[in-house]
């Protein structure tokens, strides 16, 4: 029979490894949903859209490292990586709101995607028409999907928020 002098505990059943995993899977599923919209069902991102997939990115790997950080029973370390994970949630919250809010006509959008944006080339030899017919800027300003009155960015608003919360939950030093 072992006694744990550690009110902390290794292994799956720490705060921190559940927290680690929730925000690792729940970002990579985050991706994945992105991508299937984006290669199955065709709607191609706009700038901002990807730009909200950066901190995911980063994410999931160092929530992964998180928990791997607990299952070896170092948590003031996995407690550290869940902060970043957090941190990292919370700016693709915030991303996510600035793109819904330019959905939503709140806020002016980049330039590049939600104008007219510059005329490269000028208008000599053709140079306009060609540009129109070999580009196709996809707006971020124009929602191409939605469901229940939310649009992708939306839904991602409500996710790495959610995410943010659950990481930093597992920051919270025992009990005891």
């Amino acid at each position: 029979m072992s006694v744990s002098t550690s009110s902390e505990t290794a292994g799956t059943a720490s705060p921190q490894f559940i927290a680690g995993l929730v925000v690792a899977i729940g970002g990579a599923a985050t991706l994945a949903g992105a991508w299937f919209f984006q290669l199955v069902i065709g709607l191609a991102p706009c700038p901002l859209c990807l730009e909200q997939r950066l901190p995911y990115y980063i994410g999931v790997p160092v929530a992964l490292g998180a928990a791997g950080l607990a299952f070896a029973g170092r948590s003031a370390q996995a407690r550290v990586a869940l902060a970043l994970a957090g941190t990292l949630m919370a700016f693709a919250a915030v991303l996510a709101a600035y793109h819904a809010g330019v959905e939503w006509k709140f806020w002016a959008g980049p330039a590049t995607c939600s104008g007219a944006g510059p005329v490269q080339g000028g208008m000599g030899a053709g140079g306009l028409l060609s540009q129109l017919d070999a580009v196709r800027v996809v707006r971020c300003d124009e929602a191409p999907w939605r469901l229940l009155g939310l649009s992708l960015a939306g839904y991602n608003v409500l996710i790495a928020a959610t995410l943010s919360l659950v990481a930093f939950a597992g920051t919270r030093p025992p009990r005891g």
